[in-house]
C-alpha cells in the first residue's frame, strides 16, 4: 500500500511539473527551437532518460531540480515494481516570446503504468523557458 502512495506521488509531480501562466510575438527560428526543446525533454522522461531530460533544464531551476526529484522516486518505484512505463505527450499550442525568456501554452498527457497500476492524466499548462546562449532552456 505505501508503494501505491509514492506511485501516486510520482504520477502527481510528474503530471503538475509543466504548470504555470502568459502571451506574445517570436521569430520562427527561436519558436521551432522551443518547440524542439519541448519535444526532446518530453521524448527524455518517455525514454526514463534523466540526465537527457536535466540537460534540457537551466542548471539549478525549480525545473532541473523536479527532475531530479522524480529520477529519485522512478528509482524507489523501480526496486518495487520493477518495469515503470512513462507515456508524456504535448500539443504545443502557443509559444511566446519576450527577449531570453518565452512561455509555452498547451496541452498534455501523460500515462503511467507500473506492475498492473495505471494511472493517467492530461490538462493545459503553461511551461518557461530561458534562452542561454543560443540554445533555450526549461526553468520553471
Amino acid at each position: 500500500m505505501k508503494m501505491k502512495y509514492y506511485f501516486v506521488i510520482f504520477f502527481l509531480i510528474l503530471a503538475m511539473f509543466l504548470v504555470g501562466c502568459g502571451g506574445g510575438v517570436t521569430p520562427a527560428t527561436d519558436e521551432a527551437k522551443i518547440k524542439s526543446v519541448i519535444n526532446e525533454f518530453c521524448l527524455a522522461i518517455n525514454d526514463q532518460d534523466w540526465s537527457k531530460a536535466k540537460s534540457y533544464c537551466v542548471y539549478g531551476s525549480e525545473a532541473y531540480y523536479q527532475i531530479c526529484y522524480i529520477e529519485d522516486m522512478f528509482n524507489t518505484l523501480y526496486l518495487y515494481y520493477g518495469l515503470i512505463t512513462i507515456n508524456y505527450y504535448i500539443n504545443i499550442l502557443n509559444v511566446s516570446i519576450y527577449g531570453n525568456y518565452s512561455e509555452v501554452y498547451g496541452y498534455l498527457t501523460l500515462v503511467m503504468t507500473a506492475d498492473g497500476y495505471y494511472d493517467s492524466d492530461s490538462g493545459y499548462f503553461w511551461q518557461y523557458l530561458q534562452k542561454v546562449g543560443n540554445t533555450w532552456k526549461i526553468y520553471e
